[in-house]
């Protein structure tokens, strides 16, 4: 009687959250049906199941991660104990870093929000000559 145990298994989406890669399941939800989530190599639903040894990969705000699910944990837990839940590939992790970096250094730029604030307005009409008094 050589019967193994089965792997555990939980669905894709309840595991990203528990592994705190987005912060409701709805939004894991949408991003696996946004095609941002693909499990081993193929576009998955949010019911897929994974199991320890699955890969993921997550492309999230620009950033991409290629993880190995080592774990399975139904509920959600710290950062610290959610981290252990998978292993990140090292080339990922210095793509991602290096990602950062770049961004970090673009930086952004004063009112990137869209909408000037009070001082690039004035600096805006100053430059280009509207709002004089004189006029």
């Amino acid at each position: 009687m050589n019967e193994q145990a089965p792997l555990p298994e939980i669905r894709v989406d309840k595991w990203l959250w528990a592994a705190r890669f987005f912060k409701t399941r709805q939004l894991a939800i949408e991003a696996i049906n946004g095609g941002k989530v693909q499990v081993d190599g193929q576009r998955a639903k949010p019911s897929r199941s994974v199991r320890p040894g699955s890969r993921l990969e997550i492309n999230k705000g620009g950033l991409t991660w290629e993880i190995q699910v080592l774990a399975i944990d139904k509920q959600r837990r710290p950062a610290s104990e959610a981290a252990r839940l998978y292993e990140e590939a090292e080339a990922s992790r210095l793509r991602r870093q290096e990602r950062l970096r770049e961004i970090r250094e673009m930086g952004t730029a004063p009112g990137a929000d869209g909408r000037p604030t009070k001082r690039d307005r004035r600096q805006i009409q100053r430059f280009t000559g509207r709002g004089d008094s004189d006029a």
